[in-house]
This record gives structure tokens, C-alpha cells and sequence, in this order.
């Protein structure tokens, strides 16, 4: 199929062109500002299929709404309609288009214009009001709160809010991208008249910028917050494609001492908390034991023994385990516990335990395997 997309290095644009050819699709005509207009032409004669994405969000002059999303979209349609193209076409539109304002107008005069052609001249349209579009690619500073947000509070740059309790209607660009090729492929989600991406999410202001201070303060404490539910894996996806590209990265804080090191790599209220080590030949770490507290250990460089005794029996429980062998040892509690490095070579060690390490109560007893 023969699509034309136009805008087509905007937000919507971009990351709907990445997913189409991620799923086959190889014939995608792009159009955006600097395409030369003689193109259009000759990709409305072809096309099969048309997203029209393009409009004017920010302009200098308050003219520029109507030009751009009004004019716009009657040139595209008298292209389509001069070559005699009955492709479908699905536009971009706005909530903002039930608004008196001039970029409500605008976008309002360009769904009626579609409507009519589609009546008119026998096509399927596919008008979208969409809501607040959050996600990876979003210009900041420009007209999407998630991504100024994102963007400065990544930058440890002010945000402005002046009612926290505004509550917004937000809509993740995947979403977006999903419901536009389902309605390539007919089956669009209808609401009367227009059509709509059937997954949104609501959540006030100052909640928002809670969420992604949290996620700015994980670096610093490791404690990821919950990414339970879908909205809160999305923001923090899209927090993180704001990161400045020089600081994609951050130190662990690592305590060495004679036996190698340890730290701390990440945090968890619900999930517990992971640490890594490094043991030198010869050394023994552990030999204590917990009440409460589960932990896993799993070796992913060098040769090691791990051995369990019951607190209150003289059987030793040895498991033997290496590297070259991902193993993940369950450690139960009321078995106290160690790890020796047997080989040559330092012991690479990943540990997890069920909760964070509480300095005022470590649930941790020293007790000789």
C-alpha cells in the first residue's frame, strides 16, 4: 500500500513512519514543511492511503492557524480530488477545536472541510480530535507539558505550574500509532462522527510533575518507583528520552574493602532491592542468617561455593556454581548462609533481596556456616 503522510517529521509523524516500517510497510510517501511542494503533486496521484498529520501549533502570527491548518488541507484535498483519488484520509485534529480561539477555529474549519469532501466526493474520513500527546520525540517548550517537563526537570531547569489540581487528558504516542494503523487496515475506533484512540489517562498537574521528580530522584536514592500500571511504564519511557545525551549515565556509590566490593544498583518498596559484588580468590562473604529477609544469588563471573546450614542443625548444604553456567541460588530464611570464591579468578555476584536494607533494623544475624 501506497501511503502519504504529511507532517511527517512531526511528533505524531515521526514515530508513525518508524512503527509503519517496523511492520512491513515500504512504500511511505513523507511530507513535511521543507518538501518541495512539487512532490505533493505527484504523491496524491499515487497514494492509497493519506494521514494528514500537518498543522500549526505555535505560530508567530495568529493568521498562520487558518493558512496552516485550514489552507493547508484544502490544497492537499484539491490535489486528491483533481487526480481523482478516492483514497481515505485521516486528519489530526484537536479538542481544542470545540474552543473559541483562533487555533480552535482553525482546526474546527478544517474538520468541517474533510467532512464535506468526504460526502461530497464518496471518501472514508477519519477525523481524530486528539487530547494532550505525551511521549519520545516531543518537541519541549513548544505545546506539550509532559515534554517541557520531562526536559527541564532532566536538566534541573525550573517548571512552571499554576494550579496543580488542573487535570489533564493525556494519550501515549504508541496508543496513537496503534489506532492509526488499525484504522489503515479498517478498523478505526468510531465515537459518532469522529473517530478517537480508545486508551487515554487523567491525572492532575502537580501529580505529573511528582511522578517525574520521582523519577529524577532515582539516580540519586536508586529507589525506582512503581511502574505497575501502564501510564506510569510510559512516562517514565519517555522521562528518560529527555536525558541530556551526556548524562545517560551515573556512579554507584562502591564500598571495596580487603574481600573486593559492593553496591547498591537499584531499589524497590515493592520489589526489594539488587546489589552486585565483586570477591577476590580465597574469600568468604555472608555467614549470617535472616528472619524475614529472601535474597537470590546468582554468579555470573568465576567459580564459586555456596553453602546453607539450618541455624539450628550441624548439615552443611553445599551448591557448587560458576559463571559459565547462569545458576540462581534461592537463600531461605533460617539457613544461615556464605559465598567462597573456589576459583582463580575475582567472583562476580548479583544479589537480590526481598526488601530494602533498613540500617535500624537489618534483619541480619552473624552466624558461622
Amino acid at each position: 500500500m501506497k501511503i502519504l503522510i504529511t507532517g511527517s517529521k512531526g511528533f505524531v509523524g515521526k514515530n508513525l513512519v518508524a512503527e509503519l516500517r517496523n511492520r512491513g510497510y515500504k512504500d511511505i510517501f513523507e511530507f513535511d514543511v521543507d518538501t518541495d511542494k512539487v512532490l505533493l503533486d505527484e504523491y496524491t496521484k499515487q497514494c492509497e492511503f493519506v494521514f494528514h498529520l500537518a498543522g500549526v501549533n505555535r505560530p508567530k502570527d495568529e493568521k498562520e492557524f487558518m493558512e496552516g491548518n485550514f489552507g493547508f488541507t484544502s490544497e492537499l484535498l484539491a490535489l486528491l480530488k483533481k487526480h481523482n483519488n478516492k483514497a481515505p484520509v485521516l486528519i489530526t485534529s484537536s479538542i481544542q477545536a470545540e474552543r473559541d480561539n483562533p487555533y480552535g477555529r482553525s482546526k474546527k474549519a478544517a474538520e468541517d472541510l474533510i467532512f464535506k469532501y468526504g460526502e461530497e466526493n464518496g471518501v472514508k474520513v477519519l477525523v481524530y480530535r486528539l487530547p494532550n500527546l505525551f511521549g519520545k520525540w516531543s518537541r519541549p517548550n513548544y505545546n506539550s507539558v509532559v515534554a517541557t517537563f520531562c526536559y527541564n526537570i532532566a536538566r534541573d531547569l525550573e517548571i512552571q505550574i499554576h494550579d496543580p489540581n488542573t487535570e489533564l487528558t493525556l494519550c501515549y504516542i504508541d496508543d496513537v500509532v496503534d489506532e492509526f494503523i488499525s484504522a489503515l487496515e479498517g478498523k478505526e475506533t468510531r465515537d459518532g462522527m469522529f473517530c478517537k484512540v480508545p486508551k487515554t489517562y487523567k491525572i492532575k498537574l502537580g501529580e505529573l510533575a511528582e511522578k517525574l521528580y520521582s523519577f529524577r530522584r532515582s539516580r540519586d536514592t536508586l529507589e525506582m518507583p512503581s511502574l505497575e500500571n501502564e501510564f506510569d511504564r510510559a512516562l517514565y519511557g519517555t522521562y528518560l528520552s529527555y536525558l541530556p545525551e551526556n548524562q545517560f549515565s551515573y556512579k554507584l556509590d562502591k564500598k571495596e574493602d580487603d574481600r573486593g566490593w559492593l553496591a547498591e544498583f537499584i531499589k524497590s518498596q515493592s520489589m526489594g532491592q539488587i546489589f552486585i559484588s565483586r570477591t577476590k580468590p580465597g574469600v568468604t562473604r555472608g555467614n549470617h542468617w535472616h528472619h524475614t529477609k529472601a535474597e537470590k544469588f546468582l554468579v555470573i563471573q568465576g567459580e564459586a561455593v555456596i553453602r546453607f546450614r539450618k541455624i539450628d542443625g550441624d548439615d552443611i548444604i553445599e551448591y557448587r556454581v560458576s559463571g559459565e553456567v547462569p545458576e540462581v541460588v534461592d537463600i531461605p530464611t533460617g539457613y544461615t548462609h556464605s559465598i567462597e570464591n573456589v576459583g582463580k579468578e575475582d567472583v562476580i555476584t548479583i544479589f537480590w533481596a526481598s526488601e530494602i536494607f533498613d540500617p535500624q533494623k537489618p534483619d541480619t544475624y552473624y552466624l558461622e556456616v
